[in-house]
């Protein structure tokens, strides 16, 4: 890596992710009959999206995608603590089921905000997946419904997740320092 480029140390490869991504289409089929729409959060959840909508049409399981974008973060390291609707969703969720799917959960704060804004929309019921589920995340009635793997209580990068908007693009999830 070049001297600008910050140790990234590979917490799961890409045969990894794509093996606990179809261990989540897995789980979640059973729970999607009937009209759903699956949701990705923007950005970091877009690789995510992607291929656990792949791994669901191997199940014949075909939610209609739309996507929100939530901003929390901004370019910093940690929550602002305030979630702001950026983009919001152009297809009505009126009466369906809506499958939510963000990148990492830790606070809790993007995806509660996110649920009750769906339900607001007239969600017959939303279902929350993360990609990772950080230690220290809320349990309760505020915890993710579906995660793919438990993540080290550090900061991610690849996979659609980010540091200042960069290293969105690497096939695998790191961790920095």
């Amino acid at each position: 890596m070049s001297q600008n480029t910050p140790e990234i140390d590979v917490v799961l490869n890409e045969d990894e992710l794509m093996a606990l991504v179809d261990k989540l289409a897995e789980a979640l089929a059973p729970r999607l009959h009937g009209d759903w729409t699956a949701i990705n959060i923007l950005i970091g959840a877009t690789p995510f999206t992607s291929d656990l909508m792949k791994a669901l049409a191997r199940r014949n399981i075909h939610p209609v995608l739309d996507a929100l974008w939530l901003e929390s973060y901004r370019d910093a390291r940690e929550s602002s603590g305030r979630v702001n609707v950026r983009a919001d969703i152009t297809r009505p969720v009126t009466g369906r089921g809506v499958l939510l799917i963000d990148d990492v959960f830790d606070t809790g704060r993007t995806l509660a905000f996110a649920r009750q804004h769906l339900m607001t929309k007239g969600a017959r019921e939303v279902i929350t997946v993360a990609l990772a589920r950080k230690p220290s995340a809320p349990a309760g009635p505020e915890n993710v419904d579906y995660y793919a793997f438990e993540a080290p209580e550090r900061f991610l990068v690849g996979y659609g997740m980010d540091d200042k908007g960069l290293y969105r693009g690497l096939p695998f999830v790191g961790a920095l320092d």
